[in-house]
């Protein structure tokens, strides 16, 4: 299981917010290329970069930022979502060095979209579900739908999708625990591997969802994000990773 820093980029820096609000962030580093550089050097092996300001905006905003950091670490993966909507920006993604793409909001609205990119980029296309007691969230977390997450998960099953990213958005930046009720829900109704996202805070939540993923009766958990608990120090990156490997 891969423990994964996310980068959140709002007006070329790097942020936190608390459950997705734009209005409620927390300015972490004004070099995100460093910041990346800091996670690789405590043994991150993938990046999560979210960009916010094209999340809200239906089209990418931060990608010269994005594509310094995949030439600054060759090395080192890099999943990004954030206002990904058409298959230019997939193209263009990849065209930087990034390695893997999250498809968010057309997920919901385009489902054919996600089909498309698989066909275009075998494993190489992630499904960012980000859900609100369950029900599925899009539009920069702004609009909530009326599809569950078990649901839409169930729809890419035969797409070819490499993994999903779950984010309990009530969760997210609040350092209160990760929902595993929902996380394990997801992962033993879907056969694509999830990504667990929202609310890690200490390396007892890295020991949960390692334990709920050994016992899912489905695709499992390949990899857990982390956000502000490795920005305060209440985590400990280089830690969680070797937790994950023991």
């Amino acid at each position: 299981m891969l423990v994964i820093p996310a980068i959140d980029l709002k007006d070329g820096q790097c942020v936190r917010l608390k459950q997705g609000r734009m209005e409620d962030s927390t300015v972490f580093s004004d070099d995100p290329v460093s910041m990346a550089g800091i996670w690789q050097a405590k043994g991150a092996r993938r990046l999560h970069i979210v960009d916010l300001n094209g999340a809200f905006a239906g089209t990418p905003v931060n990608v010269e930022i994005i594509t310094k950091i995949a030439a600054t670490y060759p090395g080192l993966s890099i999943q990004i979502g954030g206002g990904i909507r058409t298959m230019e920006n997939v193209e263009s993604f990849f065209n930087s060095g990034v390695s893997y793409v999250i498809i968010g909001t057309q997920a919901v609205k385009k489902p054919e979209f996600v089909k498309e990119a698989c066909e275009a980029y075998p494993g190489k296309v992630i499904v960012g579900i980000d859900a609100i007691e369950g029900m599925v969230a899009t539009e920069g977390w702004a609009e909530v739908s009326d599809v569950s997450a078990v649901t839409l998960a169930a729809k890419f099953a035969d797409y070819g999708v490499e993994a999903i990213v779950y984010t309990d958005i009530n969760c997210d930046g609040m350092m209160s625990g990760v929902n595993l009720a929902s996380t394990k829900e997801l992962a033993d109704h879907s056969p694509i591997p999830v990504i667990a996202s929202g609310g890690v805070s200490k390396l007892a939540d890295i020991a949960a969802i390692r334990e709920v993923s050994e016992a899912s009766t489905g695709g499992g958990i390949m990899g857990v994000i982390t956000g502000r608990a490795i920005y305060e120090g209440s985590l400990d990156l280089a830690l969680a990773q070797q937790l994950c490997d023991e």
